[in-house]
């Protein structure tokens, strides 16, 4: 195997090619590539010292570690779910369409956005808006505007869910158990089980000081010392 520099010498040949006329238009790409010539040398340079390496130096650690990467919307989302850890419970869609969701929304108008669901996430990105673009707005304050916000858009949430709820029973539908009922289901299964493991326990229990109480030997009745005492003194 050897060096092929034929690539490198691409724009010499085009040029003679052109002086021949049998290249008649000129490439896009032959302006650049004359101008800053592909390299010639096989290898990487070794990169610059300016100054000459001490010995005594040491090695520096964590040479191929990466770059802790912090983003300021990271202190906002660990204050938000401290304070909602429910919100965590909320299933989320967290594929994109083509990595350029962030261009459809505007964060100026509001926490809610169309054709992105309400979550924590508005909320720490409507915060992160009105801390860098409205003026005298601390974090503090952001915060709860954003909040606020989002506790009204929840309610109407809940309160249309209720309604649908309701107009769908009454013209016949049926939901089945809700949530409170499950647990309540859940929660009397346990206290069933919970009773016959006691009952169990407690006929155990009898069932050994009843065996305790066979075990012991009735001794015959003797006389006391006294009575026999007096009576030889009669």
């Amino acid at each position: 195997m050897g060096r092929h520099f034929r690539p490198a010498r691409v724009a010499q040949a085009t040029m003679e090619l052109m002086a021949a006329n049998l290249v008649h238009d000129t490439p896009r790409w032959y302006k650049a590539v004359k101008m800053i010539p592909p390299a010639e040398i096989l290898t990487r340079p070794y990169p610059v010292q300016h100054t000459a390496p001490s010995p005594h130096a040491r090695r520096p650690r964590n040479l191929f570690k990466p770059t802790h990467m912090v983003y300021p919307e990271d202190e906002l989302r660990r204050n938000f779910f401290r304070d909602h850890p429910w919100e965590l419970a909320r299933p989320r869609m967290i594929l994109e369409l083509d990595g350029k969701d962030a261009r459809y929304v505007d964060w100026s108008t509001g926490v809610r956005q169309p054709g992105m669901p309400l979550s924590g996430e508005c909320v720490v990105q409507r915060q992160l808006w009105l801390m860098e673009n409205v003026p005298d707005v601390t974090k503090e304050s952001a915060y709860d505007m954003a909040r606020r916000e989002f506790y009204e858009l929840r309610q109407l949430e809940d309160i249309q869910r209720r309604i649908a709820v309701e107009e769908a029973r009454m013209v016949g539908a049926y939901f089945g158990k809700s949530t409170l009922q499950y647990g309540m289901d859940i929660e009397d299964k346990e206290y069933e089980r919970w009773k016959k493991w006691a009952g169990a326990e407690i006929n155990k229990m009898e069932a050994e000081r009843q065996k305790a109480y066979t075990n012991v030997v009735d001794l015959p009745d003797t006389p006391d010392l006294e009575e026999e005492l007096l009576k030889e003194a009669l």
